[in-house]
């Protein structure tokens, strides 16, 4: 691979600053952001005022832990503008999840966070280490979901070449970086392994391709998965974090020099980790929540952000910047399959659509070989049911409408265990 460490005047000056340079712009831009939101959405001036504390009260840093945590419900009972603080005529996108009950979170973006957005990703491309210049092939998905144009307009903002293939059609995908030459691939890192096993089958050599840099994220990836992947195309392996409720992609990325973990670009966002049931504060090196304030956000602010992901926060090293660790988990009961967010309730809610099923059923996520596996298991109905057309069914309503596959088998009634408190529905087998 080749050395793709930073030259003399490619960083921001930011990016070296010293911490306490960093600290003074951070209480700045964080009053700013408390006002901004105070001022311009009921919902935060809501949430403020019942727990009695006002922006004005920010004096330091550490005074933000005053403040209430904002958490996805939030978006949902408030859709879908309700928790914009710019007026809607001023929002010029709008990007929105799945929905896992019904109502999505919806996000909107103002030009400035539009702009914003772009810088970061593509200041996120160059530590990975992309340049102008470079073809850039985004395989994330486009549309409602942030990953696809999130890293279009990063790309293009650091001068690159965009290849806007989105998801899907794999053979097309290495017909494309076989004819393209791409330098850098965007894309999940599971379907990255979908693409290796399409340049095998098409008797093609991986690391005879073009791409010298892959920036993977959407889904949680080991470092025993980078390492396959760099040695099979002998490209760098990167990751990089983000979320629609913050911004999208872009929030923190490794740098290629060190890959010790994401630095946060802590010039608009901060960060804190939180005691997952207590909500207390945790400093530095400790395992927790991560819980994320936006710093410039217009259209959508994000106060004291629950994410869910647990993580922990590092020194910066090849950037001031502090890092978090990979995702170890989430403090929920969330799923994330390929990249795609999954709810147990999803999956009951598709279930309940099927006649002849009933609402007993169990997910087991297990890893055959590199990928992730969902099966489902379910119960018939007393009195019976064509299972095996039943099974069809809930296959077919949980790919079109959750948006994974899965095997679904159809099992006796009463065959599932049962609970006298909360149902167990997930059995994990997949490992770390």
């Amino acid at each position: 691979m080749e050395d793709l460490a930073p030259r003399p005047g490619d960083l921001e000056p930011i990016e070296t600053a010293s911490r306490d340079e960093l600290a003074a712009l951070q209480l700045d831009r964080l009053r700013w952001s408390l006002a901004h939101a105070y001022e311009n959405s009921p919902v935060y001036r809501a949430k403020f005022d019942t727990a009695g504390v006002h922006p004005s009260e920010l004096a330091r840093l550490e005074d933000l832990a005053k403040f209430p945590f904002t958490v996805k419900s939030d978006l949902r009972d408030s859709y879908p503008f309700g928790m914009f603080a710019a007026p809607r005529e001023k929002i010029v996108r709008l990007h929105a999840s799945s929905g896992t009950t019904g109502k999505p979170t919806v996000v909107g973006y103002t030009s400035r966070d539009i702009d914003n957005w772009a810088d970061l990703v593509a200041r996120s491309i160059r530590a990975s280490g992309g340049r102008a210049g470079d073809i850039v092939h985004i395989a994330y998905g486009y549309g409602l979901f942030t990953g696809g144009l999130g890293a279009h307009y990063g790309a293009e903002r650091l001068g690159c070449t965009v290849v806007p293939v989105s998801g899907g059609m794999t053979e097309r995908q290495v017909r494309l970086i076989a004819d393209f030459e791409p330098r850098i691939i965007m894309v999940t890192p599971s379907y990255m392994l979908s693409i290796l096993d399409e340049f095998r089958r098409q008797g093609l050599d991986p690391r005879a391709s073009s791409l010298a840099v892959g920036i993977f994220g959407a889904e949680p990836w080991t470092n025993a998965m980078r390492a396959e992947i760099e040695q099979a195309f002998d490209m760098h392996a990167v990751d990089i974090y983000g979320l629609s409720e913050v911004m999208g992609p872009g929030v923190a990325n490794e740098c290629v020099e060190s890959k010790d973990g994401l630095h946060i670009w802590e010039d608009h966002f901060y960060p804190e980790i939180i005691d997952p049931e207590t909500g207390r504060v945790l400093p530095d090196g400790e395992q927790g929540e991560l819980v994320f304030t936006t710093l410039t956000k217009e259209g959508l602010p994000m106060i004291r952000y629950r994410t869910r992901d647990l993580t922990r926060l590092l020194p910066g090293t090849a950037r001031t910047m502090r890092r978090m660790e990979k995702i170890t988990g989430r403090s929920d009961d969330m799923m994330i399959l390929r990249g795609v967010n999954v709810f147990p309730t999803q999956i009951e809610e598709q279930a309940l659509r099927v006649a002849g099923l009933s609402p007993h059923f169990e997910i087991e996520l297990t890893r055959e070989g590199r990928l992730d596996e969902m099966n489902v298991r379910v119960e018939a109905a007393p009195g019976g049911c064509d299972r095996a057309a039943a099974a069809r069914e809930l296959q077919h309503h949980i790919k079109s409408v959750v948006g994974v596959s899965a095997r679904v088998s159809v099992c006796d009634p009463g065959a599932l265990p049962r609970s006298e408190g909360k149902a167990k529905r997930v059995v994990d087998k997949r490992g770390r």
